[in-house]
């Protein structure tokens, strides 16, 4: 027995995903992203649209300090004085994989989804998302409530919807 599911209400369900790819294909960009927190979630929900194969090129995910510096390029002394959840961490991060990977755009992400992690200045839900377009680099610092999996998902949504707001500003 062979069982057929429509695709077509999924499909229709795609939010700022869909318009990120949209935009990327419009201005033929290659995105990369560098996961922390998420732990993927960005690069698997980017590439649950249809044709993203066109605009993503890679999605790595760097949850251990020694993989910031060994995938990325992040300098230690920098996670050192700022800690890993940091801005400063995620500008290093979101330059380390636009240059290693010849991308144009890159989105990254680090931060504490708890429930265990917070310190007194840095609480559950302080996230930092940096894009990187063509070497001009933001970032922003949210932050977010809720448990583990909402912090994700949230994080994941406003990292497309950062990404979308610098693509529409160039």
């Amino acid at each position: 027995m062979s069982l057929s599911i429509s695709m077509n209400n999924f499909e229709n369900e795609l939010g700022n995903e869909a318009v990120l790819v949209d935009l990327l294909k419009e201005r033929k960009y290659l995105i990369a992203t560098a996961e922390s927190c998420t732990g993927g979630l960005i690069a698997a929900t980017i590439v649950n649209v249809s044709g993203s194969s066109e605009v993503f090129h890679t999605g790595i995910i760097t949850y251990a300090n020694e993989s910031k510096v060994k995938e990325l390029g992040v300098d230690t002394a920098i996670i050192d004085k700022f800690g890993a959840v940091s801005e400063e961490v995620a500008i290093e991060m979101a330059k380390g994989v636009l240059k290693h990977t010849g991308a144009d755009v890159s989105v990254s992400v680090t931060g504490i989804a708890g429930p265990s992690g917070a310190t007194e200045h840095k609480p559950v839900g302080l996230i930092y998302i940096s894009c990187n377009i063509l070497g001009d680099v933001k970032t922003r610092k949210y932050l977010l409530q809720g448990n583990r999996k909402e912090i994700r998902e949230e994080t994941v949504r406003c990292a497309l919807q950062f990404v979308i707001d610098r693509l529409k500003e160039k």
